[in-house]
Formats: C-alpha cells, sequence, structure tokens
C-alpha cells in the first residue's frame, strides 16, 4: 500500500455565480470529513452570503484579491497573504475587484455545505 495519495483529478464543485471550486482532497473528493483542501477562482464582482462556519478555514491568496467582512471590519488580502478565521465566525467573502481572485482553501475539519452555515 502507498504512503501517499497522488490528485491528478480534484472534484469540480458545481456553481451558479460563476467562481471555480476544484477540491482535492476533501469530503467531496475523497471522503476525508477532518481536512479539505480547495483550488478556487473568484470572478470580479463574486460575493457569497454571508456564512458562520463550524470549521476553521485558511485562506492564502495567489493572485489579485479578496475581501472578508468579519465583524464590520474589512479586510483585504492581496497575493501571497493568507489569513486564518476560526469556527463560529460570522463572515462575508468577496472579490469586488476588477480582476479575478486566485486562492487555496483549507478547512479543518472539511467544508461542509450543510456546516457553513450560510444565510438566506
Amino acid at each position: 500500500m502507498k504512503k501517499y495519495t497522488k490528485q491528478t483529478s480534484p472534484f469540480i464543485v458545481p456553481t451558479t455565480d460563476g467562481k471555480l471550486i476544484e477540491e482535492h482532497f476533501g469530503l467531496a473528493s475523497d471522503g476525508n470529513s477532518n481536512l479539505s483542501v480547495a483550488h478556487m477562482i473568484a470572478p470580479p464582482g463574486w460575493s457569497e452570503p454571508f456564512q458562520t462556519p463550524e470549521f476553521d478555514e485558511v485562506t492564502y491568496i495567489i493572485s489579485g484579491q479578496k475581501q472578508f467582512l468579519i465583524d464590520n471590519e474589512i479586510i483585504v488580502l492581496n497575493a501571497g497573504e493568507s489569513i486564518k478565521i476560526h469556527k463560529n465566525t460570522r463572515v462575508q467573502y468577496s472579490n469586488p475587484f476588477e480582476m479575478p481572485c486566485e486562492y487555496i482553501a483549507i478547512c479543518t475539519p472539511a467544508f461542509s455545505i450543510d456546516k457553513a452555515n450560510r444565510e438566506a
């Protein structure tokens, strides 16, 4: 048995907002409930509703910018920067900028839409 898992075909999460989500490891791709790793590209003008996830999420920006609204504070990350948002924190993610934002998101435990607790 190999002591590693190489991912060559991540699970492409279907979206309706133009965002690309490629889950390399996690519930949808390999059934891992402890950790998820996803490569994402958020188009210009993209945003999600507020959510209060039941998981920690680390975001690392590869290119572009991404905006986070946490407790009425706007945080903008640029390429090469990262942030860890602790579970049970109310947050809104967006890309109000003119360029796409490419980033990696790592969630512990793994991302689950049921545990994202998105607001209507």
